[in-house]
This record gives structure tokens, C-alpha cells and sequence, in this order.
């Protein structure tokens, strides 16, 4: 399992290289650029060392929580995979690549790709004397480096299709399912545009074959019905580099975002997946689960102990093989 903390590692880089920094400009730039994002725009803004640091300051401890927690589900269904060779595909600071060190002692090969050079400059600098120091890191648009780019057994793409027209994404989508050998991570912001986008992506590629290892248990048509949206919540510690540059109070952040893992390899049946925080009252609690039957919302009365423990320990975007009956 692997945290949703930065590696310390990186985080001492991160703030070492951020040490002199006015914080306020930081922030600033920071916000500017988050705001950017948010209204679908791409790492253009980001031009400068500074730029990198203060975007990388706010946005990394997050987005490195939600690759993290995505990864942490993969594995759970699929303990054993064990790739070699990674493709980050709009890799900027290097965080996804980051997290799947993490996740995989047998990686030895990180390839990364993206377009804005001060990212790639700031990733190539955290890395200096970790384990993907030796990273290939190729400065150009993802989109057209993919064509060139080595096949991967695990290929991720994180927060990055956010920045692509419809069109574009089509392709995108096909380019990536061409270079991944084995497993393909998507994770995007956890909006309902967020979750259209890999919903999409999602139905394009099982209809190339795919077989989804996560979230969802089945290759059927999401069941859920707007305006609810899939997404999930990951909970991660703030830095005080972190806190300043978010002009935050508290010592957390709630990362919201939404995932998809796909593979080439066949799968058994899959658990069922809760979709939202369960429901606690005084006769039972009811969760709502995506199930390989559609959605569920199950519940455990007190009266049925081991169904009733079960689901107290039950989380948002946890896994559930035996489904109690429906309320």
C-alpha cells in the first residue's frame, strides 16, 4: 500500500529547492496557474523555474495522493504484476513516475514525456540521486512524441486529458492503448467533466479489447445516472511549503479525482466497489456499490453481525466481495 504522503525523498527536494522562494509570489503564481487548469487550459503559464516550483509546491502533494491511491487499487486485484518499463505520458514534474517507483521495485525503465521544458527541468532536478534519476525524459508535444515512444507493460496518463479537445482525445486514447503491453492508468480531476472524459475514453477502449481492472467491475455501461458522477476522495497530509502556497489553514487536503485501469490481459470476476461514504444509522449501514450486476445499494442491518462489521469498516472506493441484501 502505497501512502498518499510524498516519498521523503522528494519532499525534501521539493522544499529544499523551494527555500528562498517569497511565498507570497508563489502563491500567487500558483493560484494563477491552478485557475488556468481548472478552466481547461494547459501548462503554458508555467514558463520559469519559479513557475515550476510554486505549481509543483500546490498541485504535486495531490496529485501524487490520487496516482498513489489509483495504483493502490490496481495492485490490490493484481498483486503480481511487476512491470519493468513505465511510460508517463504529460508527465510534468515527474509525479506519476514518482508514485509508480513506489508502487513497483521492478521497474527500471522510466520514460517520460511532455511538452513544457521548465516542468521537465524541475523533474529532472527532484530526481537527482532517486531511482528514476536515470529517467529518459522527452521534451515535445505527448501527443506526437507517442508515436516514437517505447511500448511500456504499465503506461499512465495523469491529469492530462483534461488539456485535449474531443477529437484529440480519441486519438490520444488509441496512441496510448497501442504502447501499453499490459496495464493503462488514466486519472483525472474528480468533476463530472472529469468523469465524461474517462468514460469516454473508457467505452472506446473496450471496444479495442480492453478489460477494466478498476474501478469498475464489470465492461458494461456505467450504471450511474447524472447528475451523479464516479469519483472518489483521497485524504492526504499538507506540508507547511504546502499549506503556505494553498493559503491553507488546515493541516490536510481532500483530493478529489477519478481513475480507470485498464489491461490486455484477461481477468477474473472483480469485487464490487463503493461508490460513496456508507451511510450509518441506528438499524444498519447501506452502501452504495457498483456490483458486476449494476448498482446496489446494499444494506447491513445491526441484527447480521458479520455483515454489519464488515461494512463499518468500509470506506469510499473500497472493494466488496459479498454484498449484503439490498435495502
Amino acid at each position: 500500500m502505497i501512502p498518499p504522503s510524498l516519498p521523503a525523498a522528494l519532499k525534501a527536494a521539493l522544499e529544499q529547492h523551494s527555500h528562498g522562494l517569497s511565498r507570497g509570489d508563489a502563491a500567487a503564481r500558483a493560484g494563477a496557474i491552478s485557475q488556468t487548469y481548472r478552466d481547461g487550459g494547459n501548462s503554458s503559464p508555467i514558463r520559469t523555474e519559479t513557475d515550476a516550483l510554486a505549481y509543483a509546491g500546490a498541485r504535486m502533494p495531490a496529485t501524487y495522493a490520487a496516482v498513489a491511491a489509483s495504483l493502490n487499487a490496481l495492485l490490490e486485484f493484481r498483486p503480481d504484476f511487476a512491470p519493468t518499463a513505465l511510460l508517463d505520458v504529460g508527465a510534468g514534474p515527474g509525479t506519476a513516475s514518482w508514485a509508480a517507483a513506489q508502487a513497483f521495485d521492478t521497474l527500471q525503465a522510466f520514460t517520460l514525456l511532455d511538452a513544457n521544458r521548465a516542468l521537465r527541468d524541475l523533474a529532472l532536478t527532484l530526481a537527482q540521486g532517486s531511482r528514476i534519476a536515470a529517467m529518459n525524459y522527452q521534451l515535445g508535444d505527448a501527443r506526437k512524441l507517442l508515436s516514437d515512444a517505447p511500448e511500456a507493460a504499465l503506461v499512465i496518463a495523469s491529469y492530462v486529458i483534461n488539456e485535449l479537445g474531443e477529437a484529440e482525445r480519441d486519438r490520444f486514447a488509441d496512441a496510448l492503448w497501442r504502447k501499453t503491453t499490459d496495464t493503462l492508468l488514466i486519472v483525472e480531476p474528480g468533476t463530472p467533466a472529469g468523469y465524461a472524459r474517462v468514460l469516454a475514453l473508457r467505452s472506446r477502449l473496450i471496444a479495442q479489447g480492453a478489460q477494466v481492472i478498476a474501478p469498475c467491475p464489470h465492461e458494461h455501461a456505467c450504471p450511474l445516472q447524472a447528475p451523479d458522477w464516479c469519483h472518489f476522495v483521497q485524504r492526504l497530509p499538507r506540508s507547511r511549503l504546502h499549506q503556505q502556497l494553498k493559503g491553507a489553514e488546515v493541516p490536510y487536503e481532500d483530493e478529489k479525482f477519478i481513475y480507470l485501469a485498464l489491461t490486455r490481459e484477461p481477468l477474473p470476476p472483480r469485487p464490487s466497489r463503493v461508490l460513496a461514504q456508507p451511510e450509518l444509522t441506528k438499524a444498519a449501514i447501506t452502501a452504495k456499490l457498483c456490483t458486476p450486476q449494476g448498482l446496489v445499494h446494499a444494506a447491513a442491518p445491526r441484527r447480521d453481525k458479520p455483515a454489519y462489521a464488515q461494512f463499518r469498516r468500509l470506506s469510499w472506493g473500497d472493494t466488496v466481495w459479498r454484498t449484503p441484501a439490498r435495502d
